[in-house]
């Protein structure tokens, strides 16, 4: 279940496909629960999440911030939750913070809608994300976000299955 499917749906939307062998209540679970998030969402080998708020109620906040452990290097997302469907459907606006990072991008907030289907213990999880131009999707793949989600995704997998 490692594979993700990257498409872009339209000239400002990324949309990223993955399938978890597990239940969507967990799969949610690992979504919407920091101490949870921690475990998997946690970027390459040498970096950490320090901060991992998050309110999960329409306009509740989240903030996320990762730390690359060896140059003390930060960036991160924050925003407001737009729609909570629970085990189904999670909307949110995400800024950028470039922190320390050398990486600026978006300007303007992308929607992110997280849609999780589950059929015979299987979930799939559909990560829609809208930004405001054609330039913030590009600048934002650019930076090699889908990877990264390839990344964590195997951690969340470990999690999930241990």
């Amino acid at each position: 279940m490692s594979n993700i499917k990257v498409e872009t749906p339209s000239d400002r939307e990324v949309r990223v496909t993955r399938a978890f062998k597990a239940p969507a209540q967990l799969v949610w679970d690992a979504h919407t629960k920091p101490e949870l998030m921690r475990k998997w969402l946690k970027g390459y080998d040498g970096w950490s999440m320090p901060v991992c708020e998050m309110d999960v109620r329409v306009g509740g906040s989240y903030r996320w911030r990762w730390r690359n452990d060896e140059t003390q290097t930060e960036f991160g997302f924050f925003g407001k939750y737009l729609e909570v469907i629970p085990s189904a459907r999670l909307v949110f606006e995400e800024h950028y913070d470039q922190g320390s990072f050398d990486v600026a991008m978006m300007k303007e907030p992308a929607i992110i809608t997280n849609d999780f289907e589950e059929a015979d213990g299987v979930t799939t999880l559909i990560v829609t994300m809208a930004y405001a131009s054609r330039a913030e999707r590009d600048d934002a793949i650019a930076t090699g976000m889908t990877d990264g989600m390839g990344h964590n995704y195997k951690y969340l997998d470990a999690w999930l299955a241990g």
